[in-house]
């Protein structure tokens, strides 16, 4: 249980700051053709992981994080323009729909993105629409509601941090096989076959 909050914490702080970038980047208006390659980039490198892991894993992730940063980002786009607090309204719509619109129907494959099953399809890295598009609603909620000051370059120790952000794609890219390369050689060194 307390790897699974650590990992479910983590996911909701990237879709959180799916939210918060949307604002930040298209306050002044959405400029389609910067949003569009950016968009491009993300569910490529989505459908990357789709083809790896299933031919690599013996489970494909089929909508992981990088599928539901495309996906939202998509989606919250019809709330950039809205209140914040219809917005928040929604995220909490969307946080509770599982706890009553789940059913049968949706243990279809077409509706895998949804998570609306009684059951959750098994994989290793799965942020469906129900619950998770919520973060990134109240990201935007938030970056519109918080007051922003003057911003400057960080100087000294925390440069790699800004480095890091602006590059996090590539880390969360190349960090995923390193990750499994590790654990896959403790798992043979624990558990010979």
């Amino acid at each position: 249980p307390a790897w699974r909050a650590f990992a479910a914490a983590i996911a909701s702080t990237f879709l959180f700051f799916v939210g918060v970038s949307l604002v930040y980047a298209h306050e002044a208006g959405i400029k389609w053709r910067r949003f569009w390659k950016r968009w491009a980039i993300i569910a490529g490198c989505a459908a990357a992981v789709t083809i790896a892991t299933a031919l690599a894993m013996p489970i494909p992730i089929y909508f992981g994080i990088l599928h539901a940063i495309a996906t939202f980002s998509l989606m919250g786009l019809v709330f950039l323009s809205g209140p914040p607090l219809i917005t928040i309204a929604a995220a909490r719509f969307v946080f509770a729909a599982p706890l009553f619109l789940t059913a049968q129907i949706f243990s279809a494959s077409v509706f895998f993105p949804l998570g609306l099953a009684p059951e959750a399809p098994l994989s290793f890295d799965y942020e469906p629409v129900f619950p998770w598009f919520g973060a990134t609603l109240l990201g935007i909620s938030a970056a519109k509601l918080l007051p922003r000051g003057e911003t400057q370059m960080p100087q000294g120790s925390l440069t790699i941090l800004v480095w890091a952000g602006r590059h996090s794609l590539i880390i969360y890219l190349v960090h995923q096989p390193i990750l499994f390369a590790v654990l896959l050689a403790i798992g043979s060194f624990i558990n010979p076959v």
